[in-house]
């Protein structure tokens, strides 16, 4: 049996980690929704473009955060079965960084209206 083979001592950790998984699932899901709503109801903005820009962006880092949120969820399972420290994620950063461009556009196209 390798070590790849072996189960991690508790199997809380793999619990934990499908949690976080399903957790970065449910907030691009919400920016997904946000992304369809700023699309079809946010029609007061003045400027087309901003509301373009604001869903397109939304809808970017739900892809994102969905795919490196599975390829963080293998990565971590993949250590823990090894026995090894658990990798650092991108996620975080990535998301911080969408949602600050989301909301300086948001309050943009809002000062702008």
């Amino acid at each position: 049996m390798s070590s790849e083979d072996t189960e991690p001592l508790d199997y809380r950790f793999s619990l934990a980690n499908e949690r976080t998984f399903l957790a970065w699932i449910r907030t691009a899901l919400g920016l997904l929704a946000g992304g369809v709503a700023v699309q079809s109801l946010a029609e007061h903005f003045s400027t087309w473009g901003f509301r373009r820009a604001i869903a397109v962006v939304c809808a970017g880092l739900a892809v994102v955060i969905a795919a490196v949120a599975y390829r963080q969820w293998r990565r971590a399972e993949a250590a823990m079965h090894r026995g090894d420290t658990l990798p650092t994620s991108v996620l975080v950063p990535v998301l911080a960084t969408g949602v600050g461009a989301v909301a300086l556009a948001a309050g943009t196209a809002v000062l702008v209206s």
